[in-house]
């Protein structure tokens, strides 16, 4: 009896170790073929294509600085002002939001579509903690649509095309009529 069992324990444990073995002989492998630098290198490779995409897309991320030049400045004027040349979107999103992560490519595709037309800018709430707070962002995605003229108006939620469409095509692109007496 004694000597069934220890058959089949030496059986149990040359069995987990040829495993090992092989386990240990197939991660030798793939270390061999993709070495640390050429996984370093596709992950920079990979973070230098989203970078240009995003350039592609006309689309710019805001800091504080850059908005206030660009969009408008609060810290000097207390009534809006709109300092940009084209009407714009701006995305106020974080990395982590799905819904964000949805409207992302819509509003890539619209500047695409938009480009000459409207500016489209993104603003990192988690980056940029004091923007949003300047805003009252309290949900995200929150799209903020700014016309050359007149005052800006907010959208929450992840908005499908069609209504990201309409609302630059009548708050930022509309043509204003002048009412003759």
């Amino acid at each position: 009896m004694f000597g069934h069992n220890f058959k089949t324990m030496k059986r149990k444990i040359l069995t987990v170790g040829v495993i090992i073995a092989g386990l240990t002989f197939v991660g030798m492998m793939i270390l061999k073929t993709n070495s640390v630098p050429d996984i370093i290198n596709e992950t920079v490779s990979v973070s230098s294509n989203k970078e240009e995409k995003l350039n592609n897309s006309n689309m710019e991320k805001l800091t504080k600085e850059v908005f206030l030049k660009k969009v408008f400045d609060y810290e000097k004027n207390k009534e809006w002002k709109y300092e940009g040349d084209l009407p714009c979107v701006i995305d106020f999103y974080a990395d982590w939001c799905g819904p964000c992560k949805m409207v992302h490519p819509i509003l890539e595709e619209l500047s695409k579509e938009y480009d000459g037309k409207i500016r489209i800018y993104q603003i990192d709430t988690e980056a940029e903690q004091e923007l949003a707070a300047a805003f009252g962002i309290k949900s995200i995605p929150s799209i903020l649509f700014c016309p050359a003229e007149g005052q800006p108006q907010m959208a929450q939620g992840a908005l499908p095309k069609a209504s990201l469409k309409k609302a630059i095509e009548e708050i930022l692109l509309a043509e204003k009529t002048v009412e003759v007496n």
